[in-house]
């Protein structure tokens, strides 16, 4: 029968070496150690130590730096310039639109419409797209046409842009003010058009634009773009705050949509694996 120990100080090998040593009761020595419970593991292991547990600890750390490495690659990663361009000859107009999805918000737009002209600066400072058009018509008539025709320029230019839509978001979310104002705007870029426009404008006109032409804007832009669009005012009076807010934050949602998930991988954001334009 083995003796037992009278005391044994231990330091434990994750304690600091200014750590306090432990007395333990006295027991016998196989109830305090084993080796397979307690292996000796340097603090710092040794490549030099070819033991299989320092192999597989130094393997370890090696999978998992490799992994955070190319994390931190991917993340910083600079994907290739997804552009649009579209050119819309009829009788009654002639648009020219080009739009860069990984732009810095710069705009160029000359409509003949001076405020539709304001709103198109929005969509391209709020979404950091580089926006590009430039449109004659028949507004000796009204804006009607050239508006519509902007519009569906735009929306088929963002359908070339998006391409197969592999690894973006998708969903767009914002809700943007305007002093009194405050527009939500909620869209999906699910290759399936649809509109739900609740914007009250209390006025006929901001300045010479007819402010119908809004929901009709965006009513062609969804249309040709393959999109669910959400729009709800949740407070106004002013016609221009009104509508400039709506920009804004469809310009932000749009830009949260088109914008990558690193986690997707590239892979296409839809359980059927396609994102088409019905």
């Amino acid at each position: 029968m083995s003796t037992p120990l009278r005391s044994l100080s231990l330091s434990s090998p994750f304690s600091s070496p200014c750590a306090h040593r432990k007395t333990l009761r006295a027991q016998p020595w196989h109830a305090l150690f084993s080796e397979s419970l307690f292996p000796r593991i340097p603090c710092f292991p040794n490549p030099k130590l070819k033991s299989p547990l320092n192999l597989s600890l130094m393997a370890s750390v090696n999978s998992h730096t490799t992994e955070t490495n190319n994390v931190t690659a991917a993340a910083h990663q600079t994907p290739s310039c997804r552009i649009g361009e579209v050119r819309r000859v009829t009788k009654e107009t002639n648009v020219h639109v080009k739009i860069n999805l990984d732009g810095s918000g710069i705009s160029d737009s000359t409509t003949g419409i001076p405020f539709l002209d304001h709103m198109l600066d929005q969509l391209a400072s709020h979404g950091l797209f580089d926006v590009y058009v430039k449109a004659s018509g028949d507004t000796h008539i009204d804006d009607h046409h050239t508006n519509e025709d902007v519009a569906l320029a735009i929306g088929t230019a963002l359908l070339q842009a998006l391409g197969d839509r592999k690894g973006i978001n998708r969903f767009g979310h914002f809700s943007a003010p305007l002093d009194e104002a405050a527009i939500e705007v909620i869209l999906d870029l699910s290759g399936r058009p649809h509109l739900s426009c609740g914007l009250i404008i209390p006025t006929e006109r901001v300045g010479t634009y007819d402010t119908q032409l809004v929901e009709h804007f965006f009513q062609s832009l969804v249309n040709t773009s393959g999109m669910t669009l959400h729009i709800r005012q949740l407070a106004g009076k002013n016609s221009h705050h009104i509508i400039e807010a709506t920009f804004k934050a469809f310009a932000r949602a749009l830009r949260q949509a088109t914008e990558f998930d690193l986690r997707r991988h590239g892979s296409i954001p839809s359980s059927k694996g396609v994102l088409s334009r019905s």
